[in-house]
């Protein structure tokens, strides 16, 4: 038996911009995604993926070596299609066999199973800890993966990888990952909620690309703002520095902060985290935190300390 193991993740600054080059911050999550794999005598590839609760949810069986779908089995009230799914994963593999000929060349088979540690519409990177997890099977480089099957920084890879927060970027199309100490001493002021939406990261990266012009000019004042995220030695003055971000962060994807959208009323600082609209934001506040974002209806509130690795 194999087993692999990649971490969630989360990107507190330079969201969008990443893509062309800004110093971001990015935090390993507590939870992540294994995969573990075991051989057969029969030349199959069965393939089962399980939810936090260890409910199967999507089931395929592939024939080796040319990995042509036998079966799939989608078990889901979600948009999604058994067939859409095994598509992905078929195109994954594919693109990981041409990285690697050896790869699943044997006359034996597999049976892999994967394990989520976090609900589905939690958006800590399903994809990018299996892009990992396969990556490492196939003795590969997962961001070649990445981009030769989906596209994106490869920051929620950087974090797959490493057991500490990072500032991640993009040199001339090259990852460059710098392990950073970033110990909030006001770490119990932070949280992270839930908007409860999945946001598809592939369509807000897609949206950013008509709009960037204007991301050229500010990749700099991002690089000065993630320094200053990272040296707030308090939450009023890591508040200071979230405003600042998502008022730029706005003008170049012209979509309003989600704090004027949603929670205008709110005493502390919140942060779209990610493709903005969905999955967590970053809030500033104190006891009183969880109680106003339950009454809006948002169930989901992480502390920052049951979140971050």
């Amino acid at each position: 038996m194999n087993r692999y193991y990649s971490n969630g993740k989360l990107l507190l600054t330079g969201e969008y911009v990443v893509l062309d080059g800004a110093k971001s911050l990015a935090v390993p999550c507590k939870f992540g995604q294994d995969l573990v794999i075991n051989s057969i005598n029969e030349p199959l590839l069965v393939w089962g993926s399980f939810t936090k609760e260890g409910q199967c949810w999507f089931e395929a069986s592939f024939s080796l070596p040319q990995l042509r779908l036998v079966s799939a089995t989608f078990n889901s009230n979600k948009e999604g299609s058994s067939e859409f799914i095994a598509e992905t994963l078929q195109n994954i593999l594919q693109k990981a066999k041409a990285l690697n000929p050896n790869f699943l060349k044997d006359t034996k088979g597999y049976i892999v199973k994967t394990h989520l540690g976090f609900p589905q519409n939690w958006g800590l990177g399903s994809s990018s800890t299996l892009i990992n997890n396969i990556a490492n099977w196939a003795q590969i480089n997962p961001y070649t993966l990445l981009w030769n099957a989906f596209s994106g920084s490869g920051y929620d890879i950087a974090c797959a990888k490493h057991d500490s927060p990072i500032v991640y970027c993009l040199e001339n199309k090259v990852p460059s990952v710098t392990e950073v100490a970033f110990n909030p001493s006001f770490e119990e002021e932070l949280y992270f909620v839930h908007l409860n939406k999945k946001q598809n990261s592939r369509e807000g990266i897609a949206t950013y690309k008509n709009r960037k012009k204007e991301a050229r000019f500010q990749i700099n004042t991002i690089d000065t703002l993630t320094e200053e995220f990272m040296r707030a030695s308090s939450a009023k003055d890591l508040s200071k520095v979230i405003q600042s971000h998502e008022a730029i962060i706005s003008s170049i994807i012209q979509q309003k902060p989600v704090k004027e959208i949603l929670f205008s009323d709110y005493f502390g600082a919140i942060k779209s985290l990610g493709a903005w609209g969905g999955d967590f934001i970053l809030a500033t506040g104190n006891n009183d935190t969880p109680s106003y974002f339950k009454e809006k209806g948002f169930t989901t509130i992480v502390p920052y300390s049951e979140m971050i690795l």
